[in-house]
């Protein structure tokens, strides 16, 4: 369709205009002093905007929502409308808020619990519920997870799902969840309550476009439609090397890595945030660390960890160290400028915690790096102190991973996915990654 419009033909029709500006949310003023090339790429892409305005917009629940990640990775494809999200955060729901609510209609702050005992009501009707319920309980992270309440969050989830009349759920935890007894009852509901696809895995979000190595339990299931994992994007380059068929699916690419998402950034300013500065430099700060904390930065060479900082300077290195000789090799580690990052936890700015120095200053990774590594756009709002924005970037979905999931919903609830997929994503799944999907249920055996 773009080829057939004019300039001329284009400029008057001011319907039109405000159809796209309200669509992709630009300022009116601003279209009217476009000039001729500008007004070209307006009309090139066109067909794609009225294609995007005439396709059903599905509605969605975010449970555990946080600041709202997952929901970012779904609200990026233009075909979900948030119809109620819900977190006990206040911090992270007043970001939510910002960016997905800004008239306060839809994100609820308060216990789960709270809310489905007391007011159901409010829970309104939904294609499909997202979120995830508390990790801590299930993590190994948690060493008492026995008797841990947390665990139990998954029932009010799936109380919802019910209130709800969900066709689909997307629900993502730690790894270990695959393996515990609540899992297993997990399905069961699903199944009691009519859900006829169900599939589930690990999935390591640097498979899908994320520059970080972070693994989820990822968990899809569908009342009237075939569900499918999202097809792998990137692969180590070790691997990559060996794919040989493609079985109908997009050759993938390899990794993202550290520094094709912060290399581009200055050297951080000061230790806060700074409110009235333009992202991305609001959020790049950084910390004032004592004269041996500095010294124990510069003893660590680049790819290094805390095992060469006992090598270069045992006199300076804490004494817990020196008498542990081994264990994990990330503490105080720095990141490479040519993978991705491990896992961004909530305390990514304490190199004690995890490999949280930079790639080849002598620092931390701020919180600005932190957000772009978990994917977030820069002009995402974040709300709060230091230590509360820092836990929301660390307990959030990364949006790569959630946008990939979110096309697999989409695919389904179109009714576009096919068993023939299903069997082709399998051999994917077993070629490229040397896995076998963990988790499928069609209401009978499947086989390869």
């Amino acid at each position: 369709m773009a080829g057939k419009f004019t300039d001329a033909e284009i400029l008057p029709n001011f319907s039109i205009l405000r159809l796209i500006l309200g669509f992709v949310e630009v300022n009116y003023h601003k279209i009217l002093v476009l000039n001729t090339s500008d007004w070209r790429n307006v009309v090139a892409g066109l067909d794609f905007l009225i294609i995007l305005m005439n396709m059903k917009k599905y509605k969605i629940i975010d449970l555990f929502c946080g600041c709202g990640g997952l929901t970012q990775g779904f609200f990026e494809t233009k075909r979900f409308e948030i119809v109620f999200a819900n977190d006990n955060d206040k911090a992270a729901i007043q970001s939510y808020q910002m960016n997905f609510d800004r008239h306060g209609r839809h994100a609820d702050c308060r216990d789960i619990i709270d809310l489905v005992e007391n007011t159901p009501e409010l829970i309104p009707q939904a294609d499909v519920v997202i979120g995830g319920p508390p990790c801590q309980g299930f993590s190994l992270l948690n060493r008492n997870r026995i008797g841990d309440k947390r665990r139990e969050l998954w029932q009010y989830y799936m109380e919802v799902v019910r209130l709800s009349g969900a066709r689909m759920v997307v629900m993502e935890n730690v790894p270990q969840l695959l393996d515990s007894l609540e899992f297993s009852q997990i399905l069961d509901e699903l199944k009691k309550q009519g859900f006829q696809s169900i599939t589930g895995h690990i999935l390591n979000a640097a498979n899908y476009g994320v520059p970080e190595t972070r693994k989820r339990t990822i968990l899809l299931a569908s009342k009237d439609g075939t569900v499918c994992l999202p097809c792998p994007r990137n692969l180590e380059p070790e691997r990559l090397a060996q794919v040989k068929k493609f079985h109908g699916f997009q050759a993938p690419k390899r990794w993202r890595t550290v520094a094709e998402v912060i290399g581009d950034l200055p050297e951080p300013i000061g230790t806060e945030i700074r409110h009235r500065e333009a992202p991305p430099l609001n959020l790049h700060f950084g910390r004032t660390p004592t004269a041996i904390s500095l010294e124990r930065y510069q003893a660590v060479p680049p790819g290094g960890n805390r095992f060469d900082l006992q090598r270069n300077r045992p006199d300076i290195t804490p004494q817990c160290w020196l008498k542990k000789q081994q264990g994990g090799t990330d503490l105080f580690g720095r990141l490479w400028w040519d993978r991705p990052s491990v896992t961004i936890r909530t305390e990514f700015f304490k190199p004690e915690k995890g490999r949280y120095l930079h790639p080849d200053r002598h620092r931390p990774i701020t919180h600005r790096e932190a957000a772009r590594i978990q994917m977030f756009p820069d002009d995402f709002v974040f709300v709060g102190s230091k230590i509360e924005i820092a836990k929301q970037i660390g307990n959030a979905v990364p949006v790569g991973l959630a946008h990939a999931i979110a096309e697999e919903v989409i695919s389904t609830l179109d009714g576009k996915n096919t068993t023939e997929k299903q069997n082709a994503l399998r051999k994917v799944y077993r070629d490229w990654l040397g896995e076998k999907i963990k988790v499928e249920f069609d209401g009978q055996a499947t086989e390869e």
